[in-house]
């Protein structure tokens, strides 16, 4: 494997190969071209052989990929071979809406404990998963070997929070505070704010609407 590290847009993009090997696996496809693949995700044909061969050789040139081999050497690439242990702080919104997400157990990141601090949540179950007191936190992430922990916290305790989930040992968090939180030796954190993407997207339309209009 190459071991130049490997930029977000690469991963973003091999998530979106194992969505589609994953439909034509289901399907019984046995063999995928780079241009299917490409075609599918919104990419190029040299842009997906690029991203591959970032990790070795999954396919013989002129005759495609075998659709499982490729489909369980990105899922190893990705870590998602088995599901991950995740656990969710903070059950307002969007912390109910991740709890009721089907598509993520699905794809290796089943919720398995949510932590608030509301009293009418908690001893309750949201969409099957029991929600437990703050005080609970670390002691279950630890007894649980949580590995990813979601934060849909207000941002004044955002950083708190993380810092009691790093100390508990926890390898991974996806933050959708607004506030943002930086990795630290051991802990991966990625940072999911909404209005960031919808300004992206933004852009995106302003764009092609500027060259509509200039052509």
């Amino acid at each position: 494997m190459n071991t130049r590290k490997i930029s977000d847009s690469t991963v973003r993009r091999l998530s979106l190969y194992l969505s589609l090997l994953r439909d034509m696996s289901a399907s019984g496809t046995a063999l995928v071209s780079s241009v299917e693949l490409a075609v599918g995700s919104g990419t190029t044909a040299a842009k997906v052989r690029k991203d591959l061969s970032n990790f070795g050789s999954f396919g013989k040139r002129g005759q495609g990929y075998p659709v499982e081999q490729l489909r369980s050497g990105i899922e190893s690439i990705l870590g998602v071979q088995r599901q991950r242990r995740v656990a969710l702080v903070g059950v307002g919104k969007i912390g109910s809406a991740l709890l009721g997400y089907d598509d993520l157990p699905a794809r290796g990141f089943g919720i398995s404990v949510a932590f608030d601090i509301d009293p009418k949540k908690i001893g309750r179950s949201v969409f099957d998963v029991p929600v437990l007191s703050m005080e609970e936190l670390e002691d279950r992430l630890s007894a649980d070997s949580i590995e990813i922990v979601i934060l849909a916290t207000p941002p004044p305790v955002a950083r708190d929070v993380a810092e009691r989930v790093r100390s508990a040992g926890v390898a991974g968090i996806l933050s959708f505070a607004a506030s943002k939180l930086e990795p630290d030796e051991g802990l991966a954190v990625r940072w999911m704010d909404v209005a960031l993407e919808l300004e992206g997207l933004s852009f995106l339309i302003s764009s092609a609407a500027n060259g509509s209009e200039e052509m």
